[in-house]
């Protein structure tokens, strides 16, 4: 599809802007004696560090995951500040995450750079709850509109989920837990690499008896089990000129029970099951040109979703999906404290025998005018085979005000085309989809510090504020999906470090959140206020274990309110020997009742235990 003359001049006008600050370079690239720094952010798009972006991102680790004992990426993000997560029914029931108050269709998801968004679902989201977190290395939480970066479905926030790579000699690890409600998991990865390449395979199995979906203090009994297995594997080749093709696939496989529909609460118990099968494959070609000042990064992705749904074992709902995706991005690094990027990208996506395709542009630049100060902005457009172009922008700051404070600035725009079943559903008297639907949009902004003391402590405070315009809800009136709906979100967010002794580390994530609609009612199931506190003893350098607190507020859901909670956590390894690792983890110690959502129920008191072995 071709693109228009506004598009032409937005990447001009960038392109001209990066030219004059090359001119006005202070020192060229040859007399620079230094690199950039290591890479921290993937998802950022520009090679940067976490604290020259300028934006608001949260990171987890392997470490901080293995510390807390985390088994499924829901455990993981409700650490995160900003981000609530619910989810009807522990063990493989359906999760969302939502991303300072967005909804969770508009949270963009990635696995090692491939959009795993599920676009045969109504709104084109992600189930959070089917991923679990052996053989993952790293997460990466972008908040606020990213759709400069990534164009639709990025207009609430991006998560990045990063596998571990390849070892540099040939080992592999095998490894199993068991625990509460019939728990068992397996696991094994095997990895090498030499100067030819490298490859990595990771499998693993996961199984639990499982509890009833629907609350068991309303009077439900019947456990609803879960299945999954799990395929990865890497495989990198290193070619002439320090060019690098690589090939990954991940294929994932489950069966989960859950519960139907209930006219007290919402659900009760019945029998149904939902069978899933869910394949990424990604192909990537990296050419570096100009002595490595310019990286050339061609990429073909696929990802498949295909879900059956079935009742006391007759067939019943199906969905099919299917997202094809090429992108380039080419990488000039102008010198030490100037780089640009142009991108194109275009996919087409399919679902339920429906089709759309949407082409992207974007330019991104970033400079660093004095040592302390980096400054990164773009501009993109976007071309919707159905709903047309849309244009955003992004501007982002990071000043390093002392050698103890930095402070962080970013604003940007974001947009969502309405998914395919969106703009094709209609029901109830309708007699064809609404074609008055329009892209969802939204603009927002944030401002931070991080403040650094006494060589023990850190503390780091952001607030927010998002607009959402045209958001896409469904209408009995119309029989359909309409622009019925304004957001407005703003909030705090904190994050305190500190070091108590050399063996004693507490760190405290909090959140407060107001999310309204156009007429002032608070949003379902975003509550205000949200907490995680940890405390991480390392009583040797083979032994340590953490205590965690996470606090959920009250929150309204469509049936009623769901109270606040508690929950506490304890978790813990020791490694007997270098190869040996033992881990455990206790979880809801005080056997407390809550619930995520109004209706649904959540495990009690329960413990698991795992061992590790490396060779």
């Amino acid at each position: 599809m071709p693109y228009s003359r506004p598009l032409v001049k937005n990447i001009l006008i960038t392109a001209s802007i990066a030219t004059v600050a090359m001119s006005a370079s202070v020192s060229s690239f040859a007399n620079e004696a230094e690199s950039l720094e290591e890479t921290v952010v993937t998802a950022f798009r520009l090679p940067t560090d976490l604290n020259k972006t300028g934006s608001s991102i949260s990171i987890l680790e392997a470490e901080q995951i293995k510390q807390r004992g985390f088994v499924y990426l829901t455990d993981a993000l409700m650490s995160v500040p900003g981000v609530t997560i619910n989810q009807n029914g522990a063990f493989g029931g359906q999760a969302s995450a939502r991303i300072r108050g967005a909804s969770s269709d508009q949270t963009l998801v990635m696995l090692d750079g491939i959009i795993i968004n599920d676009n045969s679902t109504p709104g084109g989201g992600f189930n959070f709850g089917s991923i679990e977190l052996s053989d993952i290395e790293r997460i990466e939480i972008l908040k606020g509109p990213q759709s400069t970066l990534w164009g639709s479905d990025a207009i609430g926030g991006v998560i990045n989920i990063v596998s571990k790579t390849p070892s540099e000699q040939l080992g592999g690890e095998v490894g199993t837990t068991v625990g509460s409600f019939g728990t068992s998991q397996y696991r094994a990865s095997l990895s090498t690499s030499n100067q030819l390449g490298d490859i990595r395979i990771n499998l693993s199995d996961t199984s639990a008896d499982g509890i009833s979906k629907a609350d068991e203090d309303d009077g439900n009994t019947e456990d609803d089990p879960y299945d999954s297995q799990t395929i990865s594997t890497i495989v990198g080749i290193n070619l002439p000129g320090d060019s690098r093709l690589q090939f990954n696939h991940r294929q994932t496989d489950s069966d989960t029970e859950f519960d139907s529909f209930g006219v007290a609460t919402g659900v009760e118990d019945g029998d149904e099951l939902s069978e899933v099968e869910r394949s990424t494959t990604q192909l990537r070609l990296t050419v570096p040109a100009l002595n490595g000042r310019l990286t050339n990064s061609f990429v073909y992705a696929r990802s498949e979703t295909e879900r059956n749904n079935s009742t006391a074992g007759v067939p019943g709902f199906s969905a099919e999906g299917e997202r094809k995706v090429f992108q380039y991005q080419g990488t000039y690094q102008i010198s030490k404290l100037q780089q640009i990027s142009i991108g194109y990208e275009d996919e087409d996506s399919e679902a339920n025998s429906n089709d759309s395709d949407i082409q992207g542009i974007y330019a991104l630049y970033q400079v660093s005018p004095r040592d302390d100060l980096t400054v990164s902005m773009g501009v993109r457009q976007d071309d919707h085979s159905d709903f047309g172009q849309e244009t955003v922008g992004r501007i982002s700051a990071a000043w390093a005000a002392t050698p103890s404070l930095d402070i962080q600035a970013s604003w940007g725009e974001g947009f969502k085309a309405p998914s395919i079943f969106q703009s094709t559903f209609f029901c109830c008297g309708a007699t064809a989809p609404n074609t008055n639907l329009v892209a969802e949009n939204s603009e927002a902004f944030d401002l931070g510090f991080t403040w650094r003391f006494n060589n023990r402590g850190e503390l780091a405070m952001t607030y927010f504020d998002q607009e959402t315009t045209n958001q896409i809800d469904f209408s009995f009136a119309v029989g359909g999906y309409e622009n019925i709906a304004e957001v407005d979100s703003n909030g705090l967010e904190l994050a305190f470090s500190y070091q108590i002794t050399d063996n004693l580390m507490t760190t405290i994530d909090i959140a407060h959140i107001d999310s309204e609609d156009g007429n002032g009612n608070e949003l379902a199931r975003i509550p205000e206020l949200t907490g995680d506190l940890a405390m991480t003893l390392q009583a040797s350098e083979d032994l340590s274990a953490t205590l965690a607190v996470i606090y959920n507020g009250d929150e309204e859901d469509s049936r009623g309110t769901v109270d606040s909670w508690a929950r506490v956590d304890v978790s813990g390894t020791w490694r007997p020997t270098a190869k040996v690792e033992v881990f455990a983890r206790l979880e809801n110690l005080t056997d407390r009742d809550y619930q995520q959502i109004f209706g649904y129920g959540t495990p009690g008191r329960s413990g698991y235990v795992g061992i590790n072995y490396s060779f």
